[in-house]
């Protein structure tokens, strides 16, 4: 039997064992400045990263963070950076070790991955993102596959879509798509700070159901990617820096604090 035949079966039985069996998900609630959704996290399809996420959750560190990216029809991006209403600056979050990636399941909508560096499948640690639409042709194959991980439930999509609907700025290095409320152009064009009010706050992630049976109704559609398949480049959905503006923008984030050194919460 030719490899590529086996290596084909062999994936489809490890599918089938998976998927056979009563799927794994711990349901966690994000609550946001924009309202209220709820995750449910697949443990046994992806356990590393829902234990890597977890950590952060049970350690409070995306209390007060903040989404920094938003692309239109593609992802909305957060677990990066967060807002100290004490000094009233913005920091970065100190990251754990990189996770190993478990591109098991399909970037479709509705669902959460890991952001990660380029050209780096194991590089996860603490960004993640919601697709917004079926990324599963590009985020599927690229960088070694993204870790799908969990999947909004209910009508939190109408949450993250509004928040994906908010208007965007160029403010520099990471935050060169990042969506503001209550922020207009006439404030860009009067170089009006930025203040904890214009931006998209995660107040808390919690955990509300720990049982390892919340999951049973949903239907996580497996990977498309083939797994000998060649590992692609980077993408819009990983976690690297992109370019941008540093002219009055970079005041802007100085003004914010957004600039500062990283901080252990």
């Amino acid at each position: 039997m030719p490899h590529n035949v086996k290596s084909l079966l062999a994936a489809c039985t490890f599918f089938l064992a998976i998927f056979a069996s009563h799927t794994q998900a711990t349901t966690v609630q994000f609550q946001t400045v924009m309202g209220d959704f709820e995750v449910n996290l697949f443990d046994n399809i992806t356990p590393e990263t829902v234990a890597n996420f977890l950590a952060y959750v049970e350690a409070g560190d995306y209390t007060d963070t903040f989404i920094h990216r938003s692309v239109p029809d593609f992802i909305v991006q957060g677990g990066g950076f967060f807002y100290d209403y004490d000094d009233a600056k913005a920091y970065t979050i100190s990251s754990n070790d990189p996770v190993v990636n478990e591109p098991l399941l399909s970037s479709r909508r509705g669902t959460i991955a890991m952001a990660k560096v380029g050209n780096n499948p194991n590089s996860a640690t603490n960004q993640w993102f919601f697709n917004l639409a079926n990324n599963s042709g590009n985020l599927d194959h690229q960088n070694g596959g993204f870790t799908v991980f969990g999947q909004v439930t209910g009508n939190g999509m109408a949450i993250v879509d509004a928040i994906a609907n908010l208007q965007r700025f160029n403010f520099g290095g990471a935050f060169n798509e990042m969506p503001v409320r209550d922020y207009t152009s006439e404030d860009v064009t009067n170089e009006t700070a930025l203040t904890h009010e214009h931006l998209v706050i995660i107040q808390n992630i919690v955990v509300l159901d720990a049982s390892p049976d919340t999951a049973n109704h949903l239907n996580p559609t497996p990977t498309t990617r083939n797994p000998d398949g060649n590992n692609g480049g980077n993408n819009g959905g990983d976690s690297s820096s992109g370019g941008g503006s540093f002219g009055w923008a970079l005041l802007m984030l100085l003004s914010l604090g957004l600039l500062a050194g990283r901080r252990k919460r």
